[in-house]
């Protein structure tokens, strides 16, 4: 299978950098790379100069083409006519030696799979356990696995508002548990979520489908929309032999303000991608879980250092839950 990669960027030259430096590591190397930058300098132009990669491309895009979703768009449109295989990266990661072979493997195993997600390794901590190992409340298990569960699950469990499908799969009052909740087992699951950042796509589903210009910019759960909507065409799959690790740098990201109004907004927007027509019970834990969250975020203005962050993420995700009872976003 030919496939290639798309990185969209946004003022991180150096992040990039690293990644180019891991994916020129690969024991399958991809066989075009499409850099979509939408900075508004040329560092990224600069230091892809002075460091040259194999089969590269580097597009600097205009205001038309800027944000995550459009850069993806720019980037599909871009892509070579005999590639089988799509492939997306987060500028700030860095791939295990044999990522793409574990990825472009999965579709050789399940010829079905529309799209393959790969595996972030450094954000939790797992420990393999027995198979009939009974969890504590302040546990997360899975498939033989254990992590510590955050504040906010445990919470949930205690007010019957915990996630009712396995990791990956969005119930129907939203708030699932992402893959992340998968643990590291070298196994590869069938889910309906998949990170934008860490997925790969079979190029023929771009016929149909396009990343929505909903989620302007910084684009936060455009992943979730648009995995929901492929996952209802067809099997999505998580590969967690394809490993990498996610280092989330700062540069490039939204204030917690706008974050938080994100968080609430988007939130909704994927719900009903997920489930256009809820019924009173998945309306009621949605608003429940939305205000539990909102209110554990102004908590944390005494518990965490960054008071200032956690403030204005909470009054974010206030003002972003009371404007939907103004105007909801519509659906595209």
């Amino acid at each position: 299978m030919k496939f290639s990669l798309i990185i969209c960027t946004y003022k991180r030259p150096k992040p990039l950098l690293k990644l180019l430096q891991s994916v020129n590591n690969q024991c399958l190397y991809p066989d075009e790379i499409l850099i979509i930058d939408g900075s508004f300098d040329n560092e990224t132009e600069i230091i892809l100069n002075e460091n040259q990669f194999k089969n590269l491309k580097y597009f600097f895009v205009d205001d038309q083409n800027r944000g995550l979703t459009k850069q993806r768009n720019f980037g599909i449109k871009n892509v070579k006519s005999n590639i089988d295989i799509v492939c997306f990266l987060d500028d700030d990661t860095i791939l295990e030696d044999n990522y793409f072979k574990e990825l472009i493997k999965t579709y050789e195993i399940y010829p079905e799979a529309l799209g393959v997600g790969g595996y972030i390794t450094n954000e939790t901590k797992w420990e393999k356990v027995n198979a009939d190992y009974k969890p504590s409340i302040n546990e997360f298990y899975f498939d033989g696995w254990k992590r510590k569960d955050g504040s906010r699950f445990v919470l949930r469990k205690k007010l019957n508002l915990d996630s009712n499908t396995p990791p990956g799969f969005s119930p129907l009052f939203s708030h699932g548990r992402s893959i992340g909740f998968l643990p590291p087992s070298n196994k590869i699951y069938e889910v309906e979520q998949l990170m934008g950042g860490v997925s790969s796509f079979r190029k023929s589903i771009f016929e149909t489908f396009s990343f929505s210009t909903y989620f302007e910019g910084y684009g936060l759960y455009e992943d979730a929309d648009f995995t929901l909507r492929v996952a209802k065409t067809g099997k999505l799959y998580l590969n967690t032999a394809a490993k990498l690790s996610h280092f989330h740098a700062n540069s490039g990201r939204p204030n917690q303000y706008k974050y938080g109004k994100m968080v609430v907004k988007n939130g909704w927007y994927v719900w009903r991608i997920k489930n256009p027509n809820p019924i009173f019970e998945d309306r009621l834990k949605w608003n429940s879980i939305t205000i539990l969250l909102v209110l554990i975020r102004f908590t944390n203005v005494f518990t965490e250092q960054n008071k200032k962050a956690a403030f204005n993420e909470a009054l974010g995700r206030s003002i972003g839950y009371l404007s939907l009872f103004i105007a909801k976003p519509k659906m595209r």
